[in-house]
């Protein structure tokens, strides 16, 4: 059966007619900000903690966006007798935005959970070489990222949550030796003599008279 003629725009008129007495829903940015889903593509933020310089997201990332500097650090051994050993400490962790295509792969083929993703998405800039942010940057997104929700009501913290958690008590523990060191080393150092004030002078004591002679 052929088409009537004008069925499409009369179709199309009564949408039109409907949705003229419906309230809008139009959202007023940026006097109301967007309630985002919880797994929004917004940035990347770095937990540094974790991060041992093992390259896969810079050499996995399909944009070559990733930019990392490091040096190796020595060691003491844990135990007594022990061996040195040498580590990988981050010096420069940076991200273009200007050139990344938020497909995750950073994110997916972290081994230590170093990278999240956030719903933060306000950070356009007027000049794009101001796109690269440093880690500091990142690790400021880092605390915008949503917990990962619970798989059952007993379960245990997530292990972010965790490892955020013992990295926090660890610095304040290092505050508090710090502290009480100071004030041991504040309490060893011996205070100066204060003057004190002249004592007055005892009386001398008077010569035993000479015995007088007989008269």
């Amino acid at each position: 059966m052929a088409p009537i003629p004008g069925s499409g725009l009369a179709k199309g008129l009564a949408v039109t007619l409907r949705t003229m007495t419906k309230k809008t829903v139009t959202e007023q940015y940026p006097e109301h900000q967007p309630e985002l889903p919880p797994r929004t593509r917004g940035v990347i933020g770095l937990f540094e903690e974790n991060c041992t310089v093992c390259m896969l997201c810079a050499r996995e990332c399909p944009d070559w966006c990733i930019y990392i500097d490091s040096h190796k650090e020595t060691v003491p051994p844990a135990v007594e007798g022990g061996r040195e050993r040498s580590r990988n400490v981050l010096d420069r962790f940076a991200i273009d935005f200007s050139l990344c295509m938020y497909c995750g792969i950073c994110i997916e083929v972290c081994p230590f959970d170093a990278l999240f993703w956030s719903p933060e998405f306000e950070y356009a800039e007027t000049d794009i070489h101001e796109l690269t942010h440093e880690r500091d940057k990142l690790r400021d997104w880092m605390w915008t990222v949503p917990a990962p929700p619970a798989l059952a009501p007993a379960a245990e913290d997530p292990k972010e949550i965790v490892t955020a958690r013992k990295a926090a008590e660890k610095l304040a523990a290092a505050q508090e030796a710090e502290a009480a060191q100071a004030a041991e080393a504040a309490a060893a150092t011996p205070e100066a003599p204060s003057p004190e004030a002249p004592s007055p002078e005892a009386p001398s004591p008077e010569a035993p008279s000479a015995p007088e002679g007989d008269a």
